[in-house]
């Protein structure tokens, strides 16, 4: 088996996949972007481990049911969106083997038979595996966010890496949602701008700069609250000696910003 890279997702905004007739125009590159993954792999992968920014818990969760039902967190939108289905397995053996590994490293996890997929996981992997048929694991940030605690953790996930788990870190790279509009356009290119320099350096300076994150141009106005970044230092932490790439990045993002999303191996 082939050692699988791992990527940091822009997921875009609600379920916009389910809403193409809509919106369409403003997530062309983006979409595009999501249905070339499965093709950039060395083989395909026989689970997802998904870090998502719509779950927090006091210690890291981890989804274990084998059928996970659905999470509507969002507002607003049409209501077929509330009735969207995406029946993915679950991998309840996975979530046990993250388990061992994070609980042995020093982080304690909890699997949660509860908890189904959120509009992080599946307007994500929906254009990249339309099917549903790739069992996924969802793993929660830890509520108090911290930079190093995240890295480390994405560290001890690395070895799943040769074992057929593509870990993908859910998020969006510019994520104020009182400024995605023209008024957020500056502080997303400033802060892009930093992210993909910051992604390209080498590994031991990428770690540093991503762990001073907050001292970035316009960082606390692109992330006023740092969830939507935080998946990204789970994923540099599972391949940390590996070079960045740049699978999606486009300047007029929602009309106005400037996002990316990361490969990393």
């Amino acid at each position: 088996m082939s050692t699988l890279p791992t990527y940091f997702l822009s997921h875009g905004g609600g379920p916009w996949p389910f809403m193409m007739d809509q919106v369409g125009h403003l997530y062309a590159k983006l979409d595009a972007s999501l249905r070339a993954l499965p093709s950039e792999l060395p083989a395909r992968p026989k689970a997802l481990l998904v870090i998502t920014a719509h779950w927090e818990g006091r210690q890291f969760m981890l989804s274990s049911s084998a059928q996970p039902p659905m999470i509507y967190d969002y507002g607003g939108f049409p209501p077929h969106t509330y009735q969207v289905q995406y029946p993915a397995p679950g991998d309840p053996a996975l979530a046990a083997q993250v388990k061992q590994l994070l609980d042995a490293g020093g982080f304690p996890a909890v699997l949660d038979e509860q908890r189904g997929f959120d509009h992080g996981t599946f307007s994500a992997l929906y254009p990249a595996y339309p099917q549903a048929d790739m069992p996924i694991v969802q793993l929660s940030l830890r509520h108090d966010l911290d930079p190093l605690a995240h890295l480390q953790v994405g560290r001890l996930l690395a070895p799943l890496r040769e074992q057929g788990v593509l870990i993908v870190g859910s998020g969006l790279s510019f994520h104020n949602l009182r400024a995605f509009n023209a008024q957020g356009a500056a502080a997303a290119r400033a802060f892009d701008d930093w992210l993909r320099s910051a992604m390209a350096l080498p590994p031991t300076e990428r770690t540093a700069a991503l762990l001073e994150w907050e001292t970035a141009p316009a960082a606390r106005m692109a992330h006023p609250r740092e969830e939507h970044l935080l998946p990204l230092m789970v994923v540099v932490g599972a391949a940390e000696q590996d070079n960045a790439s740049v699978p999606y990045h486009e300047d007029a993002f929602m009309g106005a910003l400037a996002v990316s999303s990361f490969r990393f191996g």
